[in-house]
């Protein structure tokens, strides 16, 4: 809770329209979804069985979330439409060549906006940092940013407690045969939020 006093303390309620709240999860093709946090209360043992696949095939999908609209998804993946993992390199391409041009092209200014991310090594290397100060003057919050957020922070930000829950469940409830329907059906369900719903 102290990341969010802190921030609510900085920001006036104007400035909480302008907050990009943005995060990463992974998506698995065979439905996995970690249960690491789920706990289940039985009085005996139920047997089941519930085979998973070793290695799940999965994306890396990278999203921005704010009141006035959603900016994504990115998919980390290499030439090929093969999955990477997020390193420093990967995460400052991906903020000068995919974030920059999506902002340009809803028209909003990044003088205006704050930039809310997690304190991942790969978010803030130098590198990704001085691309995100020069994109958000004086506006990143961060680990290592203008207003501080703690790395392993218990405050969630909307991508957490929202967007990747909802994106989940509608996915679970269709049936993917390739990797190209899964990344498909996420932009779909991601048009498919309304403002109102953001709001």
């Amino acid at each position: 809770m102290k990341n969010s006093k802190v921030l609510l303390k900085a920001l006036d309620n104007d400035d909480l329209n302008h907050v990009l709240m943005t995060d990463e999860a992974n998506f698995h093709f065979c439905g996995n979804v970690s249960s690491q946090n789920c706990c289940y209360w039985a009085t005996e043992n139920p047997r089941d069985i519930h085979q998973k696949p070793l290695r799940s095939e999965k994306f890396t999908v990278w999203h921005v979330l704010a009141s006035f609209g959603l900016t994504g998804p990115y998919f980390f993946e290499d030439e090929a439409g093969r999955a990477v993992a997020v390193n420093s390199a990967r995460y400052t391409a991906m903020l000068s060549t995919f974030l920059e041009p999506e902002l340009q092209r809803l028209g909003v200014e990044n003088q205006t906006l704050w930039f809310q991310q997690d304190g991942t090594t790969a978010h803030t290397a130098r590198t990704a940092m001085r691309v995100l100060n020069e994109m958000f003057p004086a506006c990143v919050i961060s680990r290592k940013g203008n207003i501080e957020w703690r790395a392993r922070s218990p405050d969630l930000n909307a991508c957490n407690f929202f967007l990747w829950g909802q994106l989940m469940s509608k996915l679970h409830a269709k049936k993917q045969r390739t990797t190209v329907d899964l990344k498909q059906n996420i932009r779909d369900e991601v048009a498919a939020i309304s403002p109102n719903m953001l709001q």
